[in-house]
Protein backbone atom coordinates (compact mmCIF):
# COMPACT_ATOMS: atom_id res chain seq x y z
CA UNK A 1 0.00 0.00 0.00
CA UNK A 2 1.03 3.60 -0.60
CA UNK A 3 0.03 6.39 1.79
CA UNK A 4 -0.24 10.06 0.88
CA UNK A 5 -0.11 12.75 3.57
CA UNK A 6 -1.41 16.28 3.04
CA UNK A 7 0.67 18.72 5.12
CA UNK A 8 -0.80 21.82 3.48
CA UNK A 9 -2.73 22.90 6.61
CA UNK A 10 0.13 22.34 9.08
CA UNK A 11 1.98 25.57 9.77
CA UNK A 12 3.05 25.58 13.43
CA UNK A 13 2.35 24.18 16.87
CA UNK A 14 0.99 20.78 17.77
CA UNK A 15 0.04 19.76 14.23
CA UNK A 16 3.60 20.16 12.99
CA UNK A 17 5.05 18.40 16.04
CA UNK A 18 2.59 15.53 15.59
CA UNK A 19 3.56 14.85 11.97
CA UNK A 20 7.30 15.19 12.63
CA UNK A 21 7.22 12.80 15.60
CA UNK A 22 4.80 10.40 13.92
CA UNK A 23 7.12 9.91 10.94
CA UNK A 24 10.26 9.89 13.07
CA UNK A 25 9.29 6.86 15.17
CA UNK A 26 6.90 4.98 12.90
CA UNK A 27 7.40 1.77 10.92
CA UNK A 28 4.84 1.98 8.11
CA UNK A 29 6.24 -1.10 6.40
CA UNK A 30 5.20 -3.20 9.40
CA UNK A 31 1.63 -2.08 8.75
CA UNK A 32 1.71 -2.81 5.01
CA UNK A 33 2.70 0.63 3.64
CA UNK A 34 5.63 0.35 1.24
CA UNK A 35 5.86 4.10 0.74
CA UNK A 36 4.67 7.29 2.44
CA UNK A 37 4.47 10.50 0.39
CA UNK A 38 4.20 13.89 2.09
CA UNK A 39 3.23 17.03 0.21
CA UNK A 40 4.12 20.24 2.04
CA UNK A 41 5.96 23.53 2.18
CA UNK A 42 9.68 23.93 2.85
CA UNK A 43 9.33 24.74 6.54
CA UNK A 44 7.67 21.48 7.54
CA UNK A 45 9.44 19.23 5.03
CA UNK A 46 12.83 20.42 6.27
CA UNK A 47 11.89 19.33 9.80
CA UNK A 48 10.84 15.80 8.81
CA UNK A 49 13.69 13.30 9.04
CA UNK A 50 14.54 11.26 5.97
CA UNK A 51 13.50 7.61 5.91
CA UNK A 52 13.96 4.90 3.22
CA UNK A 53 10.19 4.58 2.77
CA UNK A 54 9.50 8.34 2.83
CA UNK A 55 9.16 10.69 -0.13
CA UNK A 56 8.92 14.42 0.64
CA UNK A 57 7.51 16.50 -2.21
CA UNK A 58 7.77 20.28 -2.04
CA UNK A 59 4.82 22.25 -3.38
CA UNK A 60 5.58 25.98 -3.88
CA UNK A 61 1.91 26.92 -3.43
CA UNK A 62 2.09 25.65 0.15
CA UNK A 63 4.61 28.35 1.06
CA UNK A 64 2.12 31.02 0.01
CA UNK A 65 -0.95 32.48 1.72
CA UNK A 66 -4.09 30.61 2.75
CA UNK A 67 -6.08 31.08 -0.51
CA UNK A 68 -3.26 29.45 -2.50
CA UNK A 69 -3.09 26.53 -0.06
CA UNK A 70 -6.86 26.03 -0.19
CA UNK A 71 -6.83 26.09 -4.02
CA UNK A 72 -3.96 23.58 -4.12
CA UNK A 73 -5.73 21.17 -1.78
CA UNK A 74 -9.07 21.50 -3.55
CA UNK A 75 -7.89 21.21 -7.14
CA UNK A 76 -4.39 19.70 -7.18
CA UNK A 77 -3.98 17.24 -4.33
CA UNK A 78 -6.36 14.52 -5.54
CA UNK A 79 -4.66 14.39 -8.95
CA UNK A 80 -1.23 14.15 -7.34
CA UNK A 81 -2.41 11.35 -5.05
CA UNK A 82 -3.87 9.39 -7.95
CA UNK A 83 -0.73 9.92 -10.04
CA UNK A 84 1.33 8.57 -7.13
CA UNK A 85 -0.98 5.53 -6.99
CA UNK A 86 -1.90 6.20 -3.36
CA UNK A 87 -4.19 3.73 -1.64
CA UNK A 88 -5.11 6.19 1.11
CA UNK A 89 -4.87 9.92 1.78
CA UNK A 90 -4.21 11.12 5.34
CA UNK A 91 -5.18 14.75 6.09
CA UNK A 92 -4.00 15.50 9.66
CA UNK A 93 -4.97 19.18 9.34
CA UNK A 94 -8.68 18.39 9.73
CA UNK A 95 -10.21 20.00 6.61
CA UNK A 96 -10.36 18.45 3.14
CA UNK A 97 -12.42 19.64 0.17
CA UNK A 98 -11.03 17.36 -2.56
CA UNK A 99 -12.51 14.19 -4.02
CA UNK A 100 -9.81 11.59 -3.39
CA UNK A 101 -11.02 8.55 -1.49
CA UNK A 102 -10.40 6.81 0.83
CA UNK A 103 -9.43 9.67 3.12
CA UNK A 104 -8.64 9.81 6.84
CA UNK A 105 -8.57 13.06 8.77
CA UNK A 106 -8.14 14.22 12.38
CA UNK A 107 -9.87 16.46 14.88
CA UNK A 108 -7.29 18.59 16.67
CA UNK A 109 -9.04 21.91 17.39
CA UNK A 110 -12.00 22.17 19.78
CA UNK A 111 -12.61 25.92 19.52
CA UNK A 112 -14.85 25.67 16.42
CA UNK A 113 -17.05 23.12 18.18
CA UNK A 114 -17.63 24.74 21.58
CA UNK A 115 -19.93 27.78 21.40
CA UNK A 116 -19.12 28.95 24.91
CA UNK A 117 -15.45 29.21 24.05
CA UNK A 118 -15.88 30.54 20.53
CA UNK A 119 -18.07 33.39 21.82
CA UNK A 120 -15.18 34.70 23.90
CA UNK A 121 -13.81 36.20 20.68
CA UNK A 122 -16.90 38.33 20.10
CA UNK A 123 -17.57 39.88 16.71
CA UNK A 124 -14.13 39.50 15.14
CA UNK A 125 -12.19 37.99 12.27
CA UNK A 126 -11.12 35.22 14.63
CA UNK A 127 -14.75 34.29 15.29
CA UNK A 128 -15.48 34.32 11.56
CA UNK A 129 -12.48 32.09 10.88
CA UNK A 130 -13.57 29.66 13.61
CA UNK A 131 -17.08 29.52 12.18
CA UNK A 132 -15.67 28.67 8.75
CA UNK A 133 -13.54 25.96 10.36
CA UNK A 134 -16.63 24.56 12.09
CA UNK A 135 -18.38 24.23 8.74
CA UNK A 136 -15.36 22.93 6.79
CA UNK A 137 -14.26 20.41 9.39
CA UNK A 138 -17.77 19.16 10.08
CA UNK A 139 -18.15 18.50 6.36
CA UNK A 140 -14.77 16.74 6.21
CA UNK A 141 -15.55 14.61 9.27
CA UNK A 142 -18.87 13.46 7.81
CA UNK A 143 -17.27 12.47 4.50
CA UNK A 144 -14.10 10.87 5.88
CA UNK A 145 -13.54 7.14 5.58
CA UNK A 146 -11.64 7.33 8.87
CA UNK A 147 -11.60 9.92 11.65
CA UNK A 148 -9.06 10.18 14.46
CA UNK A 149 -9.76 11.92 17.76
CA UNK A 150 -7.16 12.67 20.41
CA UNK A 151 -9.39 12.16 23.46
CA UNK A 152 -12.72 10.61 24.31
CA UNK A 153 -13.86 14.07 25.39
CA UNK A 154 -13.18 15.49 21.92
CA UNK A 155 -15.00 12.57 20.31
CA UNK A 156 -18.12 13.09 22.42
CA UNK A 157 -18.24 16.87 22.02
CA UNK A 158 -17.54 17.01 18.29
CA UNK A 159 -19.89 14.18 17.35
CA UNK A 160 -22.73 16.07 19.03
CA UNK A 161 -22.16 18.74 16.38
CA UNK A 162 -21.25 16.55 13.40
CA UNK A 163 -24.14 14.16 14.19
CA UNK A 164 -23.04 11.38 11.84
CA UNK A 165 -19.94 9.85 10.27
CA UNK A 166 -19.94 7.03 7.73
CA UNK A 167 -16.32 6.05 8.30
CA UNK A 168 -14.35 4.34 11.04
CA UNK A 169 -13.40 6.20 14.21
CA UNK A 170 -10.39 5.86 16.51
CA UNK A 171 -9.11 7.70 19.57
CA UNK A 172 -5.31 8.01 19.39
CA UNK A 173 -3.63 10.41 21.85
CA UNK A 174 -0.48 12.29 20.97
CA UNK A 175 2.82 11.63 22.69
CA UNK A 176 5.16 13.87 24.65
CA UNK A 177 8.76 14.58 23.67
CA UNK A 178 11.68 12.78 25.31
CA UNK A 179 13.29 16.07 26.31
CA UNK A 180 10.54 16.55 28.89
CA UNK A 181 11.42 13.27 30.60
CA UNK A 182 12.07 14.62 34.07
CA UNK A 183 12.22 13.21 37.53
CA UNK A 184 10.38 14.11 40.65
CA UNK A 185 12.37 16.29 43.01
CA UNK A 186 12.31 16.45 46.77
CA UNK A 187 9.54 18.89 47.72
CA UNK A 188 10.51 21.51 50.27
CA UNK A 189 8.27 23.22 52.82
CA UNK A 190 7.17 26.76 52.03
CA UNK A 191 9.34 27.99 54.90
CA UNK A 192 12.34 27.18 52.71
CA UNK A 193 11.35 29.94 50.28
CA UNK A 194 11.64 33.71 50.55
CA UNK A 195 11.05 36.90 48.56
CA UNK A 196 14.51 36.49 47.03
CA UNK A 197 14.00 32.77 46.43
CA UNK A 198 10.25 32.35 45.81
CA UNK A 199 8.20 29.24 45.19
CA UNK A 200 8.01 29.45 41.38
CA UNK A 201 4.76 28.55 39.61
CA UNK A 202 4.94 28.08 35.85
CA UNK A 203 2.19 28.55 33.28
CA UNK A 204 3.28 27.85 29.70
CA UNK A 205 0.63 28.55 27.08
CA UNK A 206 -0.31 31.04 24.41
CA UNK A 207 -2.19 33.99 25.89
CA UNK A 208 -5.67 33.37 24.48
CA UNK A 209 -9.19 34.22 25.56
CA UNK A 210 -9.74 30.69 26.87
CA UNK A 211 -6.40 30.33 28.68
CA UNK A 212 -7.28 32.71 31.55
CA UNK A 213 -3.76 33.87 32.47
CA UNK A 214 -5.26 36.99 34.09
CA UNK A 215 -7.24 34.87 36.55
CA UNK A 216 -4.08 32.96 37.46
CA UNK A 217 -2.25 36.25 38.05
CA UNK A 218 -5.11 37.39 40.30
CA UNK A 219 -4.88 34.13 42.26
CA UNK A 220 -1.13 34.44 42.79
CA UNK A 221 -1.57 38.06 43.86
CA UNK A 222 -4.00 36.90 46.56
CA UNK A 223 -1.47 34.34 47.77
CA UNK A 224 1.18 37.06 47.93
CA UNK A 225 -1.15 39.26 49.93
CA UNK A 226 -1.15 36.45 52.52
CA UNK A 227 2.63 36.85 52.81
CA UNK A 228 3.40 33.66 50.90
CA UNK A 229 6.70 33.87 48.94
CA UNK A 230 5.33 32.78 45.57
CA UNK A 231 6.00 33.96 42.03
CA UNK A 232 4.38 33.27 38.66
CA UNK A 233 6.14 32.87 35.32
CA UNK A 234 3.94 33.21 32.23
CA UNK A 235 5.46 31.90 29.00
CA UNK A 236 3.90 31.98 25.55
CA UNK A 237 2.99 34.22 22.61
CA UNK A 238 -0.04 36.48 22.85
CA UNK A 239 -3.28 37.02 20.92
CA UNK A 240 -3.86 40.78 20.84
CA UNK A 241 -7.06 41.30 22.86
CA UNK A 242 -6.13 38.58 25.37
CA UNK A 243 -2.69 40.09 25.83
CA UNK A 244 -4.25 43.50 26.48
CA UNK A 245 -6.45 41.98 29.18
CA UNK A 246 -3.47 40.26 30.78
CA UNK A 247 -1.36 43.43 30.82
CA UNK A 248 -4.20 45.38 32.41
CA UNK A 249 -4.41 42.78 35.17
CA UNK A 250 -0.65 42.79 35.71
CA UNK A 251 -0.61 46.60 35.91
CA UNK A 252 -3.24 46.39 38.64
CA UNK A 253 -1.96 43.51 40.76
CA UNK A 254 1.81 43.80 40.22
CA UNK A 255 2.72 47.03 38.46
CA UNK A 256 6.38 46.75 39.54
CA UNK A 257 6.70 43.19 38.24
CA UNK A 258 7.82 41.86 41.61
CA UNK A 259 6.20 38.43 41.46
CA UNK A 260 4.61 37.95 38.00
CA UNK A 261 6.83 37.74 34.93
CA UNK A 262 5.40 37.55 31.43
CA UNK A 263 8.31 36.58 29.20
CA UNK A 264 6.40 36.03 25.95
CA UNK A 265 7.32 33.35 23.46
CA UNK A 266 10.50 31.34 23.88
CA UNK A 267 12.14 28.93 21.40
CA UNK A 268 10.61 25.47 21.55
CA UNK A 269 14.01 24.00 22.34
CA UNK A 270 14.11 25.97 25.60
CA UNK A 271 10.69 25.00 26.96
CA UNK A 272 11.90 21.95 28.90
CA UNK A 273 14.43 24.13 30.76
CA UNK A 274 11.57 26.31 32.01
CA UNK A 275 9.91 23.31 33.61
CA UNK A 276 13.18 22.37 35.28
CA UNK A 277 13.28 25.79 37.01
CA UNK A 278 9.74 25.57 38.45
CA UNK A 279 8.37 24.12 41.68
CA UNK A 280 4.87 23.55 40.29
CA UNK A 281 2.92 24.26 37.15
CA UNK A 282 -0.60 25.49 36.53
CA UNK A 283 -2.82 24.91 33.51
CA UNK A 284 -5.93 27.08 33.39
CA UNK A 285 -7.37 26.49 29.92
CA UNK A 286 -11.09 25.94 29.45
CA UNK A 287 -10.94 24.58 25.88
CA UNK A 288 -8.59 21.83 24.69
CA UNK A 289 -8.51 18.76 22.52
CA UNK A 290 -5.42 17.10 23.96
CA UNK A 291 -3.32 19.68 25.85
CA UNK A 292 0.31 19.04 24.94
CA UNK A 293 1.42 21.54 27.58
CA UNK A 294 -0.31 19.54 30.28
CA UNK A 295 1.50 16.41 29.06
CA UNK A 296 4.80 18.29 29.18
CA UNK A 297 4.21 19.32 32.78
CA UNK A 298 3.31 15.75 33.70
CA UNK A 299 6.39 14.33 31.98
CA UNK A 300 8.59 16.93 33.67
CA UNK A 301 7.72 15.53 37.10
CA UNK A 302 6.01 18.64 38.45
CA UNK A 303 2.97 18.82 40.72
CA UNK A 304 0.10 20.34 38.76
CA UNK A 305 -2.85 22.58 39.55
CA UNK A 306 -5.23 22.17 36.64
CA UNK A 307 -8.49 23.40 35.13
CA UNK A 308 -11.36 20.97 35.63
CA UNK A 309 -12.86 21.79 32.22
CA UNK A 310 -12.63 19.91 28.93
CA UNK A 311 -10.44 16.80 28.62
CA UNK A 312 -8.08 17.78 31.44
CA UNK A 313 -9.49 15.31 34.01
CA UNK A 314 -9.36 12.57 31.37
CA UNK A 315 -5.67 13.27 30.75
CA UNK A 316 -4.41 14.06 34.26
CA UNK A 317 -6.75 11.77 36.19
CA UNK A 318 -6.21 11.87 39.95
CA UNK A 319 -2.64 13.13 39.56
CA UNK A 320 -3.45 16.83 40.10
CA UNK A 321 -5.54 19.33 42.01
CA UNK A 322 -8.39 20.91 40.06
CA UNK A 323 -10.03 24.34 39.94
CA UNK A 324 -12.54 26.47 38.06
CA UNK A 325 -10.35 28.39 35.57
CA UNK A 326 -12.57 31.48 35.73
CA UNK A 327 -12.53 31.76 39.52
CA UNK A 328 -9.34 33.33 40.96
CA UNK A 329 -10.33 32.29 44.48
CA UNK A 330 -10.63 28.67 43.41
CA UNK A 331 -7.32 28.83 41.55
CA UNK A 332 -5.70 30.28 44.67
CA UNK A 333 -7.23 27.50 46.78
CA UNK A 334 -5.79 24.79 44.50
CA UNK A 335 -2.35 26.40 44.45
CA UNK A 336 -2.43 26.77 48.23
CA UNK A 337 -3.13 23.05 48.57
CA UNK A 338 0.11 22.36 46.72
CA UNK A 339 2.13 25.06 48.44
CA UNK A 340 1.19 24.04 51.98
CA UNK A 341 1.73 20.29 51.54
CA UNK A 342 5.11 18.95 50.38
CA UNK A 343 3.65 15.47 50.79
CA UNK A 344 0.82 16.24 48.36
CA UNK A 345 3.28 17.70 45.89
CA UNK A 346 5.44 14.58 46.06
CA UNK A 347 2.51 12.22 45.59
CA UNK A 348 0.97 14.12 42.68
CA UNK A 349 4.30 14.66 40.91
CA UNK A 350 5.04 10.94 41.06
CA UNK A 351 1.53 10.05 39.87
CA UNK A 352 1.56 12.52 36.95
CA UNK A 353 5.02 11.39 35.84
CA UNK A 354 3.88 7.78 35.81
CA UNK A 355 0.69 8.70 33.97
CA UNK A 356 2.69 10.58 31.32
CA UNK A 357 4.49 7.38 30.34
CA UNK A 358 1.39 6.15 28.50
CA UNK A 359 1.50 9.21 26.21
CA UNK A 360 4.38 8.15 23.97
CA UNK A 361 5.06 8.92 20.32
CA UNK A 362 5.88 5.26 19.49
CA UNK A 363 2.45 4.26 20.81
CA UNK A 364 0.82 7.09 18.84
CA UNK A 365 2.63 5.98 15.67
CA UNK A 366 1.71 2.31 16.07
CA UNK A 367 -1.96 3.02 16.71
CA UNK A 368 -2.18 5.63 13.95
CA UNK A 369 -0.64 3.46 11.24
CA UNK A 370 -2.65 0.43 12.37
CA UNK A 371 -5.82 2.50 11.94
CA UNK A 372 -4.71 3.89 8.57
CA UNK A 373 -3.98 0.35 7.36
CA UNK A 374 -7.36 -0.84 8.63
CA UNK A 375 -9.20 1.89 6.70
CA UNK A 376 -7.17 1.30 3.55
CA UNK A 377 -7.72 -2.45 3.58
CA UNK A 378 -11.43 -2.07 4.32
CA UNK A 379 -11.81 0.23 1.34
CA UNK A 380 -9.80 -2.09 -0.89
CA UNK A 381 -12.01 -4.96 0.24
CA UNK A 382 -15.10 -3.05 -0.83
CA UNK A 383 -13.57 -2.43 -4.25
CA UNK A 384 -12.83 -6.09 -4.95
CA UNK A 385 -16.05 -7.62 -3.61
CA UNK A 386 -17.83 -9.54 -6.42
CA UNK A 387 -21.05 -8.05 -7.73
CA UNK A 388 -23.77 -10.65 -7.21
CA UNK A 389 -26.98 -10.40 -9.25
Amino acid sequence: MRLGIDASNLRAGGGVTHLIELLRVSDPVAHGFSQVIVWGGKAILNQIEDRPWLMKIFQPSLDRSLPYRIFWQRFRLAGLARAADCDLLFVPGGSYAGDFRPMVTMCRNMLPFEWRELKRYGFSLTSFRLMLLRWAQSRSFRQADGLIFLTEYAHDQVMRVVKTNSGRIAVVPHGVGDRFAGRTREPLPISHYSADNPFRILYISAVEMYKHQWHVAEAVARLRSSSLPVALDLVGPGYGPALVRLRRTLNRVDRAGEFVRYVGAVPIGEIHARYAEAEACVFASSCENLPNILLEGMASGLPIACSKRGPMPEVLGDAGVYFDPENPDDIARALLDLIESPELRARLAKASLERAQSYSWPRCARETFAFLAEVSRAHAGRRILPAYP
